[in-house]
């Protein structure tokens, strides 16, 4: 099946030199336009918000942007690109000659499914079970399949239920097939957790059982939000002024925007909680919501405010280079 090639600098709209805070800011920006909460097409908005979290994934990423840079050489003039070789491979060979298995609805392209390890055929032996089906005697239990499934957060905070589609690779002399599952999601799952699907892995031989299908959550990035653990984070960018005297600002949350109210006196890098706004815990309840202050100073002023920070310049008595 042929793979169709990603141009994740286009997908951003970003230069190949951009820097890693050009591609940051991008990223943002189109995955708060296409998110699927305030897309206007719901449908479009969260195939665009994939496309978009997928080039971010890789650009990201100092080894994988690496590697996309070197791999795109070869898809000059239509020449494929050399397949992935190791165990995050899509479409590699199975051992015995087996060919691979091929995911649909897992949230990632075939292009980076194939080059990325977005989904794979998980081909690691099966408990008891060797790379040769001879020595293996004639009964040995199916391959295990393995896919990364993309799981946004709100999906990670409420569930949901996916459908996602396997190509099977057909047994000697019988057609592939391809199934189709309604896989649910549950509320909580954490990022790396495996959802299992007993007996849909490769077929066993000789009247064994089949292997299992197992797809690993790996969460979406969020234009708004990084997360570390059951706890969010925000970057909330203040004005000087902000900080000095005190504001009650609004800011995004994952069950909708929520006030913060920030202390007079806040200094640059101060760590602000919200209570049970995060993603759910294993032992119950959910973590918490971090905003981080960040002081942002305007880079151009009026001639009026410019002379108001001047008079605030020869009144203050405030040095931030004095030693205590």
């Amino acid at each position: 099946m042929a793979v169709t090639f990603k141009d994740y600098y286009e997908s951003l709209g970003v230069a190949r030199g951009a820097s890693a805070a050009e591609i940051k800011k991008a990223f943002r920006s189109r995955a708060r336009l296409y998110h699927p909460d305030v897309a206007k097409n719901k449908v479009t908005g969260e195939e665009k918000f994939k496309e978009i979290n997928e080039a971010y994934e890789v650009l990201s990423d100092p080894e994988k942007r690496k590697r996309y840079d070197e791999l795109g050489e070869h898809w000059q003039g239509g020449a494929p690109p050399p397949p992935s070789a190791g165990p995050g491979s899509h479409r590699g060979r199975a051992p015995s000659g087996e060919t691979d298995f091929e995911f649909g609805g897992t949230g990632y392209s075939d292009f980076f499914e194939s080059f990325f390890g977005g989904g794979r055929g998980g081909f690691a032996g099966a408990r008891g079970e060797t790379d040769d089906p001879e020595a293996a005697g004639f009964t040995h239990r199916g391959r295990d399949v393995e896919a990364d499934l993309l799981v946004t957060l709100h999906e990670a905070l409420h569930g949901s239920a996916r459908k996602i589609t396997l190509r099977r690779p057909g047994e000697p002399g019988a057609p592939e097939r391809s199934d189709t599952y309604q896989v649910r999601i549950p509320p909580g799952v954490r990022e790396g957790q495996r959802i299992r699907l007993a007996g849909q892995g490769g077929s066993g031989r000789g009247g064994a059982a089949a292997g299992d299908l197992f797809l690993r959550a790996r969460f979406a990035r969020h234009p708004d939000f990084s997360v570390q653990g059951p706890d969010l984070h925000y970057d909330l960018d203040l004005a000087p002024w902000e900080t000095v005297l005190g504001v009650q600002v609004k800011i995004p949350a994952l069950d909708g925007e929520t006030s913060l109210r920030v202390p007079a006196g806040t200094m640059a890098g101060s760590q602000l909680r919200l209570r049970g706004l995060g993603l759910p815990r294993e032992s119950g309840g959910r973590g918490d919501l971090y905003a981080t202050v960040r002081i942002l100073a305007p880079s151009t002023v009026s001639p009026e405010e410019r002379t108001l920070w001047e008079q605030l310049a020869r009144v203050s008595t405030f040095n931030p280079r004095s030693k205590p």
